[in-house]
């Protein structure tokens, strides 16, 4: 009987041996694999952290204990752990649990994270309130050596140092966030883990003391206490100790007794404990462990050759990497900056060809952008790639540094509009939005691969900064019929009688679709493809408003803004409302079935 079958709950774990709980957790990471091998998922995140998981809730007491895991994509095995691993075959699939911790989903879900840099700033929010209502409860904020270059980490690293409070923050090295990780606390991290004086000196002297007693007490014992007091000076940890946390570390991530002392000692001190734990991605299946950035997340694929099972086709972001190098070729101005994510948003190839002028600043979209504001006003073309749902964290700076000043940035802004399985933090539905009103910013989004190059190329001649919104999955190959892209201008696809469609993006595709259906039925509707978001060409509605009866927009997103004048996802122009700079729009509720 797998000892997996005899674990529902927390309290489950406690009643087993630390022999089972290794087992344990190798049980676990089989059924990860299993389950995402036909969800798809993050998958290497969560098979590097089961013996974490597992020690975690041997060692305290969740719910009562609150267990926060940063971004919440390594929350697999904690979910399995706490009551859901029956449901856990419904991952990311409609009706299903979630892919991140959730606060309506159980009460095992101490808070909602979908974004780095989350779980230490909510966790010291959370040990203040325990001290103000006299509680008595531990918090643990589980986060990644990636996220500790994430801002909002150092912020509230630096204020729980200076708060004192009880607060337990588990560092889990695993020296990668989505692609290997970058800059100086990444170093410093590797230097403590590889730091050859104290490790070598740590285990010789284990060896000469170990069976030896003075005043009937073991020395190791006594080693120990002197070894937390001084590895701040042998080691590296040193960084930790001075912001006011009393580091633990570096321990085996993979070793379930060593985790499970740890912790057990560290539950009776006080103040803020950074304990570095030193973690595998992939762990336990052979190809995330030699491939921890394709695993990152997958989609489903074969467990036992590790093929994706999905269909290979040409994507937005791989139209996007294909267009920039182009345009790389010919200008040598153009830099390209990413925030961890060279592979994801398609810069790995550029970084790969011109690595001098790629810049990977790691988890902080903040400054990505503010970085890029200062090699545009130096006189180069940056162009910074971001995903929809992580361009949110930048948007101060996208206003004050880069539009107020009017700077040459270009913002690529992947995964934009409806994302799919993991959910709504991951949605790229808000940066219409809160991109539209923001000055001297041109929007645009293309509806097929030849329209996106020319935005690019469009993009890297204004004298002021732009965001290409483009989606996640397949673009149109060539072209669906509209000319040659040119700024602020929208391009008429079919002519019709009576009705009009507008599009933006991806949904010009739907558009064409839909009229395609309307004609069988003696209904000839115009179809437009408006491109550009921002300026909006009045021009165009001007023409629409005079030879149309009825105007439907259709765009790709949930909510939010299609223009500054149209505030709606779909909507209904009556043509005599229509005026040179505002338009005045009802809302449809409009679907093709």
């Amino acid at each position: 009987m797998a000892i997996l079958d005899r674990v529902n709950y927390p309290k489950d774990i406690k009643k087993l041996s630390k022999t089972e709980l290794q087992q344990l957790s190798n049980e676990l990471r089989d059924l990860v694999v299993g389950v995402v091998s036909k969800t798809g998922g993050h998958l290497a995140s969560n098979l590097g952290v089961a013996e974490l998981t597992v020690a975690l809730h041997y060692v305290f007491n969740a719910p009562k204990d609150k267990i926060i895991w940063d971004v919440g994509h390594q929350s697999y095995i904690h979910k399995i752990l706490t009551g859901r691993k029956k449901k856990f075959h419904t991952l990311r699939q409609f009706g299903g649990i979630s892919g991140f911790p959730k606060l309506s989903e159980s009460v095992y879900d101490a808070f909602e994270t979908g974004h780095s840099g989350t779980s230490i700033s909510a966790a010291l929010g959370m040990a203040a309130a325990r001290d103000i209502k006299k509680g008595n409860n531990k918090v643990i904020a589980v986060t990644g050596d990636a996220s500790l270059s994430n801002g909002i980490s150092l912020e509230a690293i630096n204020n729980a140092g200076h708060l004192k409070k009880d607060l337990i923050v588990i560092l889990n090295d695993n020296e990668m966030s989505i692609a290997p990780n970058v800059g100086a606390i990444s170093a410093h991290l590797n230097r403590i883990i590889t730091g050859e004086f104290y490790n070598n000196a740590k285990e010789k002297a284990k060896k000469f003391i170990s069976k030896t007693e003075i005043f009937g007490l073991p020395v190791m014992r006594i080693a120990k206490v002197i070894e937390e007091g001084l590895k701040g000076i042998i080691s590296h940890g040193i960084m930790f100790e001075e912001l006011g946390f009393r580091y633990i570390g570096p321990i085996n991530g993979h070793n379930i007794g060593q985790l499970i002392e740890t912790f057990e000692s560290i539950k009776k001190f006080k103040g803020p404990i950074m304990v570095h734990v030193v973690t595998k991605k992939g762990k336990g299946y052979e190809h995330a462990e030699n491939d921890p950035t394709s695993f990152h997340g997958t989609p489903a694929f074969e467990i036992e050759s590790g093929e994706v099972s999905s269909k290979k086709t040409k994507s937005y972001t791989k139209a996007f990497s294909e267009g920039l190098l182009k345009l790389a070729a010919r200008n040598k101005k153009i830099v390209a900056i990413t925030a961890a994510m060279p592979s994801g948003t398609g810069l790995d190839a550029f970084q790969a060809k011109y690595p001098d002028r790629f810049f990977d600043v790691g988890i902080a979209e903040e400054h990505a952008v503010t970085f890029a504001a200062g090699l545009a006003v130096s006189g180069l073309r940056p162009v910074v790639a971001i995903y929809s749902t992580f361009m949110q964290r930048s948007y101060d700076c996208i206003l004050h540094d880069v539009a107020m000043p009017n700077l040459p940035v270009v913002l690529a802004i992947d995964r934009s509009g409806i994302v799919g399985d993991d959910g709504e933090t991951h949605q790229g539905v808000f940066d219409i939005s809160y991109l539209s009103h923001i000055p001297n910013l041109t929007i645009m989004s293309p509806a097929d691969e030849k329209e996106f190059k020319e935005m690019l190329g469009i993009a890297f001649k204004l004298k002021g900064p732009s965001a290409i919104r483009y989606p996640r999955g397949e673009v149109v190959l060539g072209s669906l019929g509209g000319g040659k892209t040119v700024f602020g201008r929208a391009s008429q696809i079919r002519a019709g009688k009576d009705i009009c469609i507008i599009a933006v993006g991806t949904m010009l595709s739907e558009a064409l679709k839909a009229a395609d259906e309307l004609v069988k039925e003696n209904i000839f509707p115009a179809v437009i493809d408006a491109r550009f978001i921002k300026p909006v060409d009045t021009d165009m509605l001007e023409y629409a408003a005079k030879n149309y009866k009825k105007i439907i927009i259709l765009k790709h997103t949930a909510r939010g803004q299609v223009w500054s004048e149209a505030p709606r996802s779909a909507v209904y122009i009556m043509p005599k409302a229509v005026h040179k700079r505002r338009a005045t729009m009802l809302h449809l509720h409009f679907r093709w079935v």
